[in-house]
């Protein structure tokens, strides 16, 4: 039974590595068709389960603000970052 990225108790790191892996793979297009699919299916999977680790860890960030009462923590929000 194939198991997916999330039930192997994988970092975010090595899921990453394992990404760029199959992407060589499918980039040298030495594979057959079939192994391509298959490769092709597990980096979506790998690219769903880092998309939900980001997700997980963005909702954690916190942002540490100065205010008049002090330091307040607040939850991080993308949309205020200024680059």
């Amino acid at each position: 039974m194939k198991k997916d990225a999330e039930n192997q108790n994988i970092t975010y790191e090595q899921a990453a590595a394992e990404l760029e892996s199959i992407v060589e793979l499918l980039e040298n297009g030495e594979l057959t068709l079939e192994d391509s699919i298959k490769m092709f299916e597990r980096g979506v999977e790998l690219v769903r389960y880092c998309n939900k680790k980001l997700d997980e860890i963005e909702k954690r960030i916190t942002i540490l603000i100065e205010g008049k009462d002090g330091i307040a923590e607040k939850d991080f929000d993308p949309g205020e970052l200024q680059l």
